[in-house]
């Protein structure tokens, strides 16, 4: 048995021998309406430390949006000091989103010399408010070059200060917006920022012509569920592949997959339920709502899902459950792997957006109601989704669009590239009837009798769920299923809200001209839906997106169909897409070409990574057993001949051998290309776009060739030769 491979039998052996980490959870004793929120500066805490004028006027910064008055930041940051230091915390960070997908923070400490070995802790008004960071070693789409490198963080009052625990301490994290010195942003929190600002004003419209004079503004809610995969800590570090890129590069189907169907909702083993309390418990004290988790459909892969919340505190929630989802399986002996499709041939993950509108007063605008045919507001949000899905497909799709989730997409786990929308047979009818001029009637609430007297009678939905649609109304929400596991949920989200924006901003336009022109307003209204769900009803599909038969229907729709990242990202800077973003002050049209560079280098850097990871172990760990093990065979063979055995004994092994020799040339004439092919990627003087174009035609097919014969290779040699964990270890054995 070879070195490598006693490490996978003892890391097997490890592992069947482990116990869950018990961290002693106990909700009796710190009930969970005492720990929650307990690491977050939040009202209550606010309250406590804050003078009652200056929580007010916060508070109003907070909910309404309201600029906060700059003398008042001194005693804020000192309120926020006060409470840190009391938590044991000696350092705080202005916490922001770069374009890297990840987190970014830089620490400093509180104290301040006082005199001769004397110090205090200190944290000003202008410390809170704005920091200062390095701008030129983020990426930045040629905004700033190396020798520009200031950048600024600039405080988000509106999403909650909290407290990050290590092992060691606490620090005191600060949600801010980055932005370079000329004032462009480099972050994805400030275009979310600009564009619920730009939605909130056009929906106000909305609103206001509907007499509602209330409501002082709109937030975008979301609902963020986050699939994600557990695999033993020590297979991880035996794999170089899921090291550098979070994915497999090679690896056989194993015997048994998701077939059986038997992993989705089953029981949770319990060192998953240890991890998964774990996680719940540190996301509770920093008031995530977290309420769902479960097994998911592929092995080893589970989901959590947290309450609906405004977005922009949503998707910060989001980023710090990533982090805790990797820090917690690190405690616990696993790896959480967040890429979008770890394992080849079961499902990747998912991040599904649930997004929604919600006045201040705490109305769902997307909530139908018992009667949606006569809920004219509702069918104008409505519509205007509808319109913002149909004309702006190619710019949402962006949102989505990364080397990681191409693995994921339309590969019948996943919705397709095709943006269409599912509304229900309910809304549809009603739709429908809008276009023809008819009055739809409704439907009367049904029940389902199961057929078994114990058992009570369901209530049934006004909608059944499509699941392979990418924007589904699912009640009193749209859900946009494209995003992938990986992701920050900011880009696809501010995209819909401009799209989404532009669409309310025509309807108030036309619906106030009408009414100026003495139209009746309810006319004006039925006027507006009819020529519009009739204008977009192209967008709306009800069938199965996984058919063959849907690409070709989506194309006499003139649907736009992007199956890749490249062609979807290439057209971030078309005029359309420019003078929407700007005109809603979303994205400059600077911003806008900065960030289509960003996303692309981002693609050709991730196949860069993985073309050189492939090289390296096709050449350094999958050929050498393999050459082995044919040379064994050769031995074989050779030795049963010289014995004079009949042809018949050592034909079948000649056959055994003749397969490996064919994997072992094909496997090497694909590495070679494919060392080929490397340098003259990294040489390629064109556009970023052709760059990215020469990665994706050329070292993506090369990769896969490459892939083929390994994972033939793979069940040929003898398994006691064979290095790497397989996939029946890694997906069924933790």
């Amino acid at each position: 048995m070879s070195t490598r491979n006693a490490l996978r039998q003892s890391t097997i052996s490890h592992i069947a021998s482990t116990r869950p980490l018990n961290k002693n959870i106990d909700y009796q004793a710190a009930p969970l309406e005492e720990i929650y929120g307990e690491l977050v500066f939040g009202e209550e805490t606010m309250r406590s430390y804050l003078p009652a004028n200056v929580f007010q006027r916060l508070q109003a910064t907070i909910h309404e949006g309201t600029p906060l008055d700059p003398q008042l930041a001194d005693i804020v940051a000192n309120a926020m000091k006060e409470w840190a230091v009391n938590k044991g915390t000696t350092h705080y960070t202005h916490w922001f989103q770069p374009m890297t997908g990840l987190t970014a923070e830089k620490h400093d400490a509180f104290l301040t010399p006082s005199g001769p070995g004397r110090i205090i802790n200190e944290f000003s008004g202008k410390m809170l408010i704005k920091g200062e960071s390095d701008a030129s070693s983020f990426p930045s789409g040629g905004i700033r070059t190396t020798f520009e490198a200031r950048g600024y963080t600039a405080w988000d009052p509106r999403s909650p200060v909290f407290l990050k625990e290590s092992l060691n301490g606490k620090t005191l994290c600060i949600p801010t917006a980055f932005c370079s010195y000329t004032g462009e942003c480099l972050d994805r929190k400030t275009p979310l920022l600009r564009s619920t600002q730009a939605l909130s004003q056009q929906a106000l419209r909305i609103l206001r012509l509907f007499g509602n004079n209330r409501a002082t503004h709109v937030n975008v809610a979301l609902g963020i569920e986050q699939e994600y995969f557990l695999i033993d800590r020590q297979f991880f570090l035996q794999r170089p592949d899921l090291v550098n890129t979070g994915r497999t590069l090679f690896g056989a189907r194993p015997p048994k997959g998701q077939e059986m169907g038997d992993h989705y909702y089953g029981s949770i083993r319990g060192r998953i339920l240890a991890f998964m309390m774990d996680v719940e418990k540190r996301l509770y004290r920093l008031g995530i709502p977290l309420k769902t988790r479960h097994n998911e459909v592929a092995p080893a892969q589970f989901e959590l899902a947290p309450l609906y919340e405004e977005a922009n505190i949503a998707i910060d929630h989001n980023m710090l459950i990533m982090e805790i989802l990797r820090g917690v399986a690190r405690d616990h002996g696993m790896v959480c792997l967040l890429h979008e499709k770890p394992f080849k041939g079961v499902n990747g993950s998912g991040k599904h957006n649930n997004w929604s509108l919600q006045d201040s007063e705490g109305n769902n605008l997307l909530d139908p109601g018992d009667t949606p045919q006569e809920n004219a507001q509702f069918l104008v949000y409505l519509c205007a989704t509808a319109r913002a899905v149909h004309k702006y497909a190619s710019l949402i799709r962006i949102g989505s669009a990364t080397a990681s989730n191409d693995h994921r997409l339309g590969a019948h786990e996943a919705p397709p590239a095709i943006l269409s929308m599912f509304l229900g047979n309910e809304l549809m009818e009603v739709v429908e009837g809008i276009i023809a001029g008819t009055q739809s009637k409704g439907k009367q609430r049904e029940f389902m009798r199961i057929g078994v007297s114990a058992l009570p009678a369901l209530p049934r939905d006004a909608t059944d769920r499509n699941r392979t649609s990418p924007v589904a109304f699912t009640g009193n929400k749209f859900e946009f299923r494209s995003p992938g596991s990986l992701q920050s949920a900011a880009p696809i989200t501010f995209l819909v809200n401009t799209a989404v924006t532009e669409a309310l901003d025509a309807y108030a336009t036309i619906l106030e001209a009408a009414v100026a022109e003495g139209t009746p307003f309810l006319d004006a209204v039925n006027k507006l839906l009819r020529e519009e769900f009739a204008a977009h009803a192209p967008v709306l599909f009800a069938g199965d997106s996984y058919s063959t038969a849907w690409p070709k229907e989506a194309e006499k729709r003139g649907l736009p169909n992007l199956r890749n990242s490249v062609d979807a990202i290439e057209l971030f800077n078309t005029d359309e897409h420019i003078a929407l973003l700007s005109r809603y002050g979303v994205l400059s049209p600077r911003e806008v070409h900065s960030r289509r560079d960003i996303l692309l280098d981002e693609y050709i850097t991730v196949l860069m990574i993985e073309a050189q990871v492939a090289l390296e172990m096709g050449r350094t760990l999958i050929l050498p057993p393999s050459l082995s093990w044919q040379r064994k065979l050769a031995e074989t063979i050779g030795s049963l001949r010289k014995a004079g055995c009949d042809e018949g004994v050592w034909e079948t092994h000649q056959l055994q051998l003749d397969r490996v020799n064919r994997h072992v040339r094909d496997l090497m004439i694909a590495l070679d290309r494919l060392d080929e092919e490397l340098p003259r990627c990294m040489e390629i003087k064109g556009s970023v776009v052709e760059k990215a174009r020469f990665c994706r035609d050329l070292l993506l097919p090369v990769m896969t060739a490459c892939r083929a014969e390994a994972d033939a290779l793979e069940s040929l040699v003898d398994d006691a030769r064979w290095p790497l964990p397989k996939y029946r270890e890694l997906l069924w054995i933790y």
